[in-house]
């Protein structure tokens, strides 16, 4: 199984929170065989309760997605991630210097084909300076960012970094493919640098606060350290 009682952050009698892997879907679509493997299903079998989710997690992205045990729950909580009531924090490695502040250009949802107002605050973290040179592009520095979407659109974290050419490494829709290319070359790495580091949501029964965190993956790790002064050169 993808999913191990290691990776549950957090569990009581409503709701059930884990740490996704990256490259697992939340939940069956149409387009996969009945054989698929996806979230819902693995923590199901997992538990051997009914699980249901609350907010999506793009495939991609790893990190912190709680779930709910019952339908009222489910709806419950929904209302909460609609209603821009949780606190969600990302940590992203990215491509350039992005500073800090608030990205707040539209951007493009696939389904309805059409561009819809969204906003992420932003912060850098660290940054590595690097020797990677490639096309116009010289001593690309790399920065780990602190990510703070305010609405939840398609792919919002993706297309916001890539729209400031501050592009999230490993993003093979939306980022720099050549950067992308020199990183897995040099650190083995082939998979999207962003995770869901944080939730804050009101418990649906205690009303409570609940925090929930988690551990932020090795990959990002290898790659700030293995890319940190690398002399690439591409003529």
């Amino acid at each position: 199984m993808l999913i191990t009682p290691k990776d549950i952050i957090y569990q009581d009698e409503s709701i059930i929170a884990v740490n996704k892997p990256v490259d697992l879907p939340v939940h069956k679509n149409d387009f996969m065989p009945a054989d698929a493997v996806y979230l819902t299903k693995e923590v199901g079998q997992l538990t051997g309760v009914s699980v249901f989710p609350v907010h999506r997690l793009d495939a991609k992205t790893s990190g912190v997605i709680v779930l709910a045990l019952t339908r009222e729950i489910a709806g419950i909580l929904s209302r909460q991630f609609e209603q821009r009531e949780v606190k969600k924090t990302y940590l992203l490695v990215s491509k350039g210097l992005p500073g800090e502040g608030v990205f707040d250009s539209p951007v493009l949802i696939k389904k309805k084909k059409k561009r819809q107002a969204a906003e992420t605050a932003y912060k850098t973290l660290s940054t590595v300076e690097t020797g990677i040179c490639y096309k116009q592009e010289v001593n690309v520095p790399i920065s780990l960012v602190r990510a703070m979407p305010q609405t939840g659109r398609w792919h919002q974290l993706r297309q916001h970094f890539a729209m400031n050419r501050t592009d999230i490494l490993g993003d093979t829709q939306h980022g720099d493919w050549t950067l992308n290319k020199i990183m897995t070359e040099v650190t083995g790495v082939k998979r999207l640098l962003l995770h869901a580091a944080s939730l804050e949501f009101q418990h649906p029964q205690s009303g409570q606060k609940i925090s929930l965190e988690a551990e932020i993956p090795e990959a990002f790790d290898r790659v700030l350290t293995q890319l940190a002064g690398l002399q690439y050169s591409l003529a």
